[in-house]
């Protein structure tokens, strides 16, 4: 395994996406409740934050709840609201001490009144941060943001405001959630299944990804620096030949 201090800064990827799944079953493996899980994947997110920061990794983006995660049980879905609300009370300090600028990917309104308070309270206290973005997806989903996106462009055009001809893909990628930054370079999904789930569809048409059967609870700073190193292996030739890109 490398630390951090032999990873070669050169490969260290701009954008990381994180599809942190696997802590409901976790803890059932370990005859526990589900939240007990989802307690436990919180630690991890403290150490990916740490270590990203660490590493210099600008963006960091983390699938916290989707818009299909509202399906689950009642009792589960106010657990992991009680879980965020305590998370980004408990970690304004440490985010304002690291330089760290919190911003939210979704459907925010969604969210319960009190969570969404403390988000947008944490998120006014860091906007001046600019040593990483953390960007937290919450009630987000990758169809229903470029479906926000296209109506946005189709009132412009039905309004006279533009013209269906003039429009690109710059203009889509500027009204999505993440506009203003780089699309991720690097997408890990955790748990063992090998699907999107419906994040960052747009964002992650050229994006590298990786697939661990580690479960979120267990992937920390080791498992990230394996992720990078592997990331930083590959050759990303963006529709070029390999003999392209040495010439360059």
């Amino acid at each position: 395994m490398q630390e951090s201090t032999s990873l070669d800064i050169r490969l260290i990827p701009t954008h990381v996406a994180i599809i942190m799944d696997g802590n409901g079953r976790w803890a059932e493996k370990r005859h526990k409740p589900r939240l007990s899980g989802h307690k436990a994947g919180v630690d991890s997110v403290r150490s990916v934050v740490e270590t990203a920061r660490e590493i210099g990794i600008r963006h960091l983006t983390l699938y916290a709840f989707s818009t299909e995660n509202w399906q689950r049980p009642p009792t589960e879905v106010k657990g992991l609201m009680k879980l965020l609300r305590t998370y980004l009370e408990s970690e304004l300090r440490t985010m304002l001490k690291n330089d760290i600028r919190l911003f939210c990917l979704g459907q925010q309104e969604r969210l319960p009144a009190d969570v969404l308070s403390v988000l947008n309270m944490v998120m006014e206290e860091t906007a001046q941060c600019g040593g990483m973005t953390l960007n937290l997806a919450l009630s987000y989903g990758g169809r229903n943001e470029m479906m926000r996106a296209v109506r946005d462009l189709a009132g412009r055009c039905v309004a006279g405001e533009l013209d269906y001809h003039a429009l690109s893909e710059e203009m889509l990628s500027n009204r999505l959630d993440t506009a203003g930054q780089p699309d991720p370079d690097l997408l890990i999904r955790t748990g063992g299944e090998h699907r999107l789930s419906n994040f960052l569809l747009w964002q992650s048409s050229y994006t590298e990804l990786y697939f661990t059967e580690t479960q979120w609870p267990e992937f920390r700073k080791d498992q990230l620096l394996e992720a990078i190193a592997v990331y930083g292996s590959r050759q990303r030739r963006f529709g070029k030949t390999g003999a392209q890109l040495h010439v360059e």
